[in-house]
């Protein structure tokens, strides 16, 4: 079979190419721009493209199915000429349906902690050598790849992103898998360039949960206010499983979760992080993985890639990497290192780096976000801002949005990244939130200065 990808250098693309690839299916690719580490995997596999850019020329009647990225644009012209060829066009969730609509389709979706979710379920399943197909955003130890597809396994696995599918194809990809199992973590406005109102972003859920099969079950976190009226209003013949924080206790900032069986020491931290565990049980447990073998293996897991990364710790201070970015990640993840290290002094620092936090009428949902922080910053780059075409920011604007008088603001990359040596090291955590990089922060430089 042969499968042609538009943007085949995107995080997820990439994956599938390479998971179709070993396969069998004869796989083409093309892109006008490809970073690390795609390009070093495609080119391992010799699927990088001989060439970037975009060639018309390289569709034919041979191609079985062309699978379309978001990086991709409406006019494309590969697009075109397979539109013109009247080739079979899917978008990546699409083709993972297609691949997967024989097997027992587990969907993972949620505002936040879809992918820590997903990732502590994988890491399960592998510790106990249960074999399962999977797609994960985020890069997992001890795997190769975060896209994985057999013609054997039972169980697929899918992160149910509610952004859209491809450029052609405006539904969320969550709509597109119709899941047998399905998990709702929780549900906090994102995505506003896509999703306008809350209103209309709360209704993707419901569709969501209304088009689980029959008979199938949602693992919904009953702790969510949204969550739990989402659940409750469906109509859908599913069975109903809530879930919420476990009890634990941390002692010398190290974490245990009460079982039955007594304290269970744990790597993650955190109420939100926790709550993700709790819904990875029965996410499990629904996959034949009793509870005590679930905690078996489950203390073993460190988190998902850029979530509440800790990237080093010395006699006198820690500094911690996250990638979020959203109002409720930001506050969870803050209040969470806070709880962990309540005698040490938090610094927090967020980078505004997304469409929607950059944007002035959605600046208000950060009231309070940092409060958990003894001392607060905010970076942002008015080139940002202009290159989104958003109204310009101003740092007295951020800091009414936070309800943060204290809260210092930079656009000034050197400027940031001086305020950010100056701090006091002892006893300090540094919690860095970005999906950005600070307009170039080097991280290993500043681990030297702290001494780890």
């Amino acid at each position: 079979m042969r499968i042609h990808f538009i943007a085949i250098g995107g995080s997820a693309m990439h994956n599938l190419a390479l998971a179709l690839h070993d396969k069998g299916y004869d796989i083409s690719g093309s892109d006008d721009v490809i970073y690390e580490p795609s390009k070093t995997r495609l080119e391992k596999q010799g699927l990088l493209p001989k060439d970037f850019g975009w060639y018309p020329e390289k569709l034919d009647q041979s191609i079985n199915a062309v699978i379309l990225g978001m990086h991709a644009k409406k006019d494309n012209p590969e697009l075109l000429k397979a539109q013109e060829l009247g080739l079979k066009i899917y978008s990546y969730p699409e083709f993972l349906y297609e691949q997967s609509k024989n097997k027992t389709r587990v969907v993972i979706g949620g505002s936040h902690g879809k992918t820590t979710i997903t990732s502590m379920i994988l890491h399960v399943l592998d510790y106990h050598g249960k074999k399962v197909d999977y797609m994960v955003g985020a890069q997992l130890e001890g795997f190769d790849r975060m896209v994985h597809l057999t013609e054997e396994n039972d169980f697929i696995i899918l992160e149910g992103d509610e952004y859209l599918s491809s450029p052609i194809d405006k539904r969320p990809k969550f709509h597109l898998y119709q899941p047998n199992i399905a998990l709702l973590s929780g549900i906090a406005w994102d995505h506003m360039n896509v999703f306008p109102t809350f209103e209309n972003y709360l209704s993707q859920f419901q569709i969501f949960v209304d088009g689980i099969i029959q008979g199938g079950s949602i693992t919904y976190n009953e702790e969510d206010k949204w969550v739990v009226d989402v659940v409750e209003q469906t109509e859908n013949t599913i069975r109903k499983f809530p879930y919420g924080t476990p009890a634990y206790q941390i002692i010398d900032g190290q974490t245990f979760l009460d079982t039955e069986e007594g304290p269970l020491p744990v790597e993650v931290f955190g109420q939100h992080n926790l709550s993700n565990l709790s819904g990875a049980k029965w996410i499990c447990q629904q996959m034949g993985i009793d509870e005590d073998d679930f905690y078996q293996a489950i203390s073993s897991f460190t988190g998902a890639s850029k979530r509440l990364e800790k990237l080093g710790e010395s006699e006198t201070s820690v500094v911690f990497k996250d990638f979020a970015h959203s109002p409720s990640k930001v506050a969870a993840t803050t209040k969470a290192v806070k709880e962990q290290f309540p005698d040490k002094k938090l610094v927090a620092c967020l980078e505004l780096h997304t469409y929607s936090s950059l944007n002035e009428t959605f600046l208000s949902h950060y009231q309070g976000t940092l409060d958990a922080a003894d001392v607060s910053a905010v970076f942002y780059s008015p080139k940002s801002v202009a290159i989104k075409k958003l109204a310009p920011l101003s740092a007295e604007q951020i800091r009414k949005a936070f309800q943060n008088e204290k809260l210092e603001v930079f656009t000034d990359p050197g400027e940031f990244e001086q305020y950010l040596y100056q701090q006091e090291v002892k006893n300090t955590v540094f919690l860095l939130m970005s999906s950005g990089n600070y307009g170039g922060l080097d991280l290993h430089s500043f681990q030297e200065h702290l001494g780890i």
